[in-house]
């Protein structure tokens, strides 16, 4: 069983963010892509907010305590969440003006691997088949803005969410999930904010390359599980290896990792960690390419329902 300690994990977080330099800034000429190997920078966009607001740590580990409430005394949404979807498409090229039909493709995604009805969720050989999970949150696309701009590449300093810097400012984002696509640079597929950071940059960001499964969707990264993972942050699930050498990713029912994994390893693939368990790596907050991740487990279900209860940090969504 992983010892899950909250406390903890958010001290740690800020122990490494007063290690590590700021952000990475992806300059307009530096467009070099690394397709081969998957790149979330959700997690050092969290150090960087908890490194620029002190508060964040708090806030963060109360809704901590609260979500470890909602699942203990199960007080967790039942039916189904339905969450609206503002895409903000900013683009140079016509081929970063993404099409109506590749937005809809990737909300499809969402709405299939939140549902459970992705065609590979039976997947067979699956030694974590028992505790798959159904979320049971639907996914409604709200509308679509679209700005042209002269920027070749955005980075990770939330620039494309601010007017200020050329972005989009989010739409209504205490009730409404904002999705900035655009060409983000340095090899990074997407990144999203985790729940308690400022309202203005709270949403999820994904390159024009990586999204949905038609157009631009670029292979090994095509079939839509960039987002369902970027959004799977923005519902407060920590990367499945903790982030660390065999970390916790505050989820009881998955195993212990030692570090990320890529490409799609093979069945029965096992951790360097203590008592050696099989890896969940075909769980959508690993590393692996698309076609090998196609589940969540029933603790990761707990943990984002647990913020759309009462006195959650997504309480204004029910």
């Amino acid at each position: 069983m992983k010892k899950i300690v909250l406390s903890l994990a958010i001290v740690s977080l800020l122990f490494s963010c007063n290690k590590q330099e700021d952000s990475i800034t992806t300059t307009d000429g530096d467009l070099a892509q690394n397709v081969g190997k998957r790149g979330c920078y959700s997690d050092e966009h969290l150090k960087n907010q908890l490194a620029a607001d002190p508060t964040l740590a708090n806030r963060m580990e109360e809704f901590e305590l609260k979500a470890a409430e909602a699942i203990a005394h199960s007080r967790i949404v039942n039916g189904v969440i339905e969450i609206p979807v503002v895409v903000n498409v900013l683009y140079r090229t016509t081929a970063e003006n993404i099409s109506l039909a590749q937005i809809q493709s990737q909300i499809a995604v969402l709405n299939k691997d939140f549902n459970a009805t992705n065609s590979d969720y039976n997947t067979a050989n699956n030694p974590y088949s028992s505790v798959r999970a159904n979320v049971g949150i639907r996914f409604v696309l709200d509308q679509v803005i679209r700005k042209s701009t002269t920027k070749t590449s955005w980075g990770t300093n939330d620039a494309m969410k601010k007017s200020a810097s050329g972005g989009m400012a989010a739409v209504t984002p205490t009730t409404k999930l904002n999705l900035w696509v655009c060409t983000i640079g340095g090899g990074i597929l997407g990144y999203a904010q985790f729940p308690g950071g400022a309202s203005a940059t709270d949403g999820v960001v994904i390159d024009s390359k990586y999204l949905g499964t038609t157009g631009t969707a670029t292979y090994p990264f095509n079939l839509g599980r960039t987002a369902t993972h970027e959004v799977g942050h923005w519902m407060n699930l920590r990367h499945i290896w903790g982030d660390a050498t065999c970390g916790s990713d505050l989820v009881s029912d998955t195993p212990v990792h030692n570090a990320a994994n890529s490409a799609v390893p093979a069945v029965g693939h096992r951790s360097t960690c203590t008592g050696t368990p099989l890896e969940m790596y075909m769980n959508y907050m690993d590393y692996t390419d698309d076609r090998g991740m196609y589940m969540f487990s029933n603790g990761q279900k707990s943990r984002m329902l647990a913020i759309f209860n009462v006195g959650g940090s997504r309480a204004s969504f029910r």
